[in-house]
């Protein structure tokens, strides 16, 4: 796992730009703490940071092969699963390899496949290939979107890097904002190519884009497919398991210690387990983290989204399964240090967190880098397999709208239209813009052979949770991990699995009436009765009411300031949230405290200039 970076100038000689790449490569050394390096060409600049898993001392880059024609030279982030297999093929046809890394044989792949070595690959990835033979620039990004990659088109070629961060150290990057980007930001829509940022864009999951001397030009090579399911019940179950076991058994393969995250909830229960499993038969045992809070388990308050904590549940799975379990408890202190807010804004490259939970997130994964540097995480099973509630609410699937805001719009309209002034929510129009990309999304999805509407409806549904509602959370997982130079592996991701379940029929699906049914049928023999039986609940929230009179206080002193924030929110709404009890106040009040919070750090951190009129 590594950050990347690079400029395509067609009018330049880039060989005298050694700075301009260090800067945009500089911005990616989280990601990549281990090693840095560059590579000019005339009209090809490109940068990588590595954060070394696999072939630790061979695996340098940007890597190169040299031809009679030029050079073929690339910058690569993320993990291929099936490197071994193919390096065999690729011996096969005549190519020789100095590594053993997997870097190298997607070089060897684009030589013998070029854009088509993409089809090949199983992984998460994003790379970019500058092939001198012919002065093209190649970037590629994996299937489900696990890995980022951003571009932003100049006058005479292109800039890139894996977080906006890197493009915007460049001088020729426009540091604007528009109303497109605040949409996209706030609508919880994840529009594939949108980026709050004007002027640039990303490589949209299973995309292509080509920049040579005509241009720059997008492609996608895979989309999610729509095919005839005819496995019975008892198959799929038997192949949901197959495909997991061999998921895991790929992601587990590194040179560096790995670990597991591990909640309690089924998802990853089921990826440690079956991880557990496959190291015990190589005479290792796996570990396991959790995050936790100071008191939890004294004053955990169960409601209708987390009818339990996590704390019994992963130990009991960690007691079952033999993993070494630790738990990472945080106070509130450090879930409302300033710092730590800056640092997530840092690595999101966003106005908008989930505050604590993001915040929590980042501290968990500082804590585990001491001991791991890849974990297999649970994350993408819910859109997956089926595991939100609004999968199995009427109102919800039959709304003309994304499920999840069906289930959160009211909330999310309200405090969107109380957190910012009356202009800019009037110049949003966000019940438009949700309402055209809503539509723009359905027409993207095919219908299979025979289908019933309802079936169809259901198709619709899981289609917009893997091509949004997931790269939202993909996103945040990677960012946030990689900001303290942790490789997350998410196995529910691999695009075998995805495709499989995606055309199973929803009956199959909810067979038992409840969600996730193939994957609790799939891995009931590894896991405990109780973690079974658990009703799913979503990553944990802090309850401490010291932790929101915090944030209350961070507020006050924000209120009394001039801060560039208050062009966008409304300063007598904040300082009237200010006035609340802490112990009472309602969470959908909290986030908006953080959301404020979360904005004016931004705003301090990237000096965006805003085009909102």
């Amino acid at each position: 796992m590594c950050g990347i970076a690079g400029w395509v100038s067609f009018d330049r000689d880039l060989t005298r730009h050694r700075a301009d790449l260090d800067a945009m490569a500089a911005t990616m050394a989280c990601r990549g703490p281990d090693a840095e390096g560059i590579r000019l060409d005339r009209h090809a600049a490109l940068g990588h940071r590595r954060l070394a898993v696999i072939d630790i001392e061979g695996g340098s880059q940007p890597m190169e092969v040299h031809s009679d024609d030029g050079a073929v030279t690339i910058t690569y982030s993320g993990e291929v699963y099936n490197f071994a297999e193919l390096r065999g093929e690729l011996r096969s046809r005549g190519h020789r390899f100095r590594t053993q890394s997997d870097t190298e044989v997607v070089l060897h792949g684009y030589l013998e496949w070029e854009e088509a070595v993409a089809e090949r690959l199983n992984g998460m990835f994003a790379f970019a290939v500058w092939d001198a033979r012919a002065e093209k620039l190649v970037m590629i990004r994996d299937r489900l979107g696990v890995k980022p990659l951003y571009f932003s088109g100049t006058d005479d070629g292109v800039l890139f890097g894996s977080e906006p961060k890197a493009i915007l150290a460049h001088s020729l990057a426009d540091r604007a904002v528009d109303l497109d980007g605040l949409r996209e930001l706030v609508s919880f829509t994840q529009t594939p190519g949108a980026v709050v940022w004007c002027g640039m864009r990303e490589v949209v999951p299973g995309g292509v884009v080509t920049v040579d001397r005509g241009g720059l030009r997008e492609r996608r090579y895979w989309t999610l497919p729509t095919r005839a399911h005819t496995d019975d019940r008892q198959t799929t179950i038997a192949t949901v398991r197959t495909l997991l076991e061999d998921v895991v058994d790929r992601q587990l393969v590194s040179d560096v210690p790995r670990c597991t995250l591990l909640s309690g909830g089924l998802d990853s229960s089921a990826i440690t387990a079956l991880a557990a499993a496959r190291l015990r038969e190589r005479g290792e045992r796996v570990r396991s983290f959790a995050v936790d809070f100071v008191g939890r388990d004294d004053d955990f308050v169960a409601d209708d989204l987390r009818p339990t904590s996590d704390g019994p549940y992963a130990r009991e799975v960690a007691a079952h399964v033999g993993s070494r379990h630790e738990a990472i408890v945080l106070n509130h202190a450090a879930l409302a240090d300033p710092a730590v807010r800056r640092a997530v804004i840092t690595a999101r490259d966003s106005p908008l967190s989930l505050g604590d939970m993001d915040a929590s997130l980042y501290l968990l994964f500082q804590a585990i880098r001491e001991h791991s540097t890849v974990a297999l995480s649970g994350e993408s099973a819910d859109e997956v397999f089926g595991g939100y509630s609004w999968f199995h609410q009427p109102e919800a699937r039959a709304a003309d709208t994304f499920p999840w805001m069906a289930v959160f719009v009211s909330g999310a309209r309200a405090q969107v239209s109380d957190r910012f002034n009356a202009d800019i929510t009037a110049a949003l129009d966000l019940p438009s813009y949700i309402r055209d990309r809503y539509a723009d999304a359905v027409l993207e999805v095919g219908r299979g052979e025979g289908e019933t509407d309802h079936e169809m409806r259901m198709r619709v549904i899981c289609y917009l949770h893997l091509t949004r509602f997931v790269r939202m959370l993909l996103e945040r997982k990677d960012r946030i991990s990689m900001a303290v130079g942790l490789e997350v592996r998410v196995p529910f991701c691999d695009h075998r699995l995805v495709e499989y379940v995606y055309n199973t029929p929803w009956s199959m699906k909810a067979f038992d009436g409840r969600e996730k049914s193939l994957l609790r049928a799939a891995t009931a023999d590894l896991l405990p009765p109780s973690v079974l039986k658990r009703a799913k609940a979503p990553y944990p929230a802090t309850l401490d009411p010291l932790y929101t009179d915090a944030l209350l206080q961070q507020c006050k002193e924000l209120v009394a300031t001039d801060d560039p924030v208050f062009e966008l929110v409304d300063r007598g709404w904040l300082g009237e949230i200010t006035q609340h009890d802490p112990g009472t106040m309602p969470i959908d009040v909290r986030n908006g405290m953080e959301r404020v919070l979360d904005l004016s750090t931004w705003l301090d951190i990237y000096r965006p200039e805003l085009r909102l009129h």
